[in-house]
């Protein structure tokens, strides 16, 4: 299958749709190329994830955008202009940083205003502290204004960096990976609340993160990076369904990767698509493959049960079943045969690297 050139590197999006751009952006330190002539342009009002692992360049892209860091090569546009060499301060963009930044000193009110104190001229005091209460409000803080920053859970405190760094209204909202240090639950919570507020308030959100989970669910687009390079960008969706190559495969949701008889080329299954029973004629009908394989091992994920099995010709495999499927037929025990079997429109035929 063909993909959209939208897929790839950045992709459609007209200068007069976007908020921020990079424009054969690459930065350098010292002999190591962390960001390599990356194109990409993100639209006015979307929520873009930059998804990707450690030292693939991410966090620096974002500093860049940000004006912390400035580009080696190549230009940053916000809204138009060329802001390559532009200090942070003078950016139309405010960054929410992993661990919040913020000062345990000030009040909440004080820590949420700071940016408006900053202004010249200066707001007056009427003014920041309807801003505020505006803000809090926002973030279901309200009533929160005297109490001091260590006197709040961890996600009360990403609330309060949230309003801080929305108060003043920036173009675009930089979110540096600010669920990393929360727990699973709470990371969950926080997820909805971001995309809700981010409709809301109407403001671009960039989020880095290296939870797939995290940038599937809350983004409308995607940009996977590798290495420096953005390898594809898209919606969710079609980043799990149309992944460019192995990688993306690999990195977004998980895969089986079979060999090709095609040079360069690997078959790709997601592990959800792959169906198993106890012997062959309990398979359901209409698979185009179907091997018999031992069971490794099984982990109980609640919804599903994820086991590893082996077959001779094609190695190790994962497979999901249903938590339903396994009422109807029981869990298969480790060491035991199961036949396992695929539609050919569950495969994808991708490039290797």
């Amino acid at each position: 299958m063909e993909l959209p050139a939208s897929a790839v590197n950045g992709g459609i999006v007209t200068e007069e749709q976007s908020v921020i751009e990079f424009k054969n952006v690459t930065k350098r330190f010292g002999d190591v190329a962390a960001v390599v002539d990356n194109n990409l342009a993100v639209r006015s009002g979307e929520f873009l994830s930059i998804l990707g692992p450690s030292g693939c360049g991410k966090t620096t892209s974002l500093r860049m955008m940000a004006g912390f860091e400035q580009p080696s090569s190549g230009e940053v546009i916000i809204r138009g202009e060329n802001v390559t060499g532009v200090p942070a301060y003078r950016r139309p963009v405010n960054m929410v940083f992993q661990h919040y930044a913020l000062f345990p000193h000030l009040s909440v009110a004080d820590n949420v205003s700071y940016g408006l104190r900053q202004r010249r001229p200066r707001p007056g005091r009427a003014e920041i502290d309807r801003a505020v209460g505006e803000a809090l409000s926002m973030v279901r803080l309200s009533g929160y204004e005297s109490r001091r920053s260590y006197e709040l859970s961890g996600g009360q405190q990403q609330r309060v960096a949230l309003a801080r760094a929305l108060i003043n209204r920036p173009a675009v909202l930089l979110l540096d990976e600010p669920l990393a240090a929360l727990d699973r639950k709470l990371r969950h919570d926080m997820q909805l609340e971001l995309q809700n507020l981010q409709r809301d308030v109407g403001i671009t959100f960039l989020l880095v993160t290296h939870d797939q989970e995290e940038a599937l669910s809350m983004s409308d687009r995607v940009c996977v990076m590798r290495d420096g390079r953005i390898v594809q960008t898209g919606s969710p969706r079609q980043l799990y369904d149309e992944p460019v190559n192995r990688y993306v495969a690999d990195f977004v949701g998980r895969s089986n990767f079979f060999a090709s008889p095609e040079k360069g080329k690997v078959m790709s299954v997601r592990p959800e698509f792959i169906e198993i029973a106890a012997n062959e004629r309990e398979l359901p009908e209409g698979l185009d493959t179907r091997v018999t394989a031992r069971v490794l091992n099984r982990i109980f994920l609640g919804e599903h049960t994820e086991y590893r099995v082996a077959n001779d010709r094609l190695g190790e495999f994962l497979v999901l079943a249903p938590r339903k499927a396994e009422r109807e037929t029981g869990a298969f025990a480790i060491g035991g045969e199961i036949a396992a079997g695929w539609r050919a429109a569950s495969v994808r035929l991708l490039p290797a690297d």
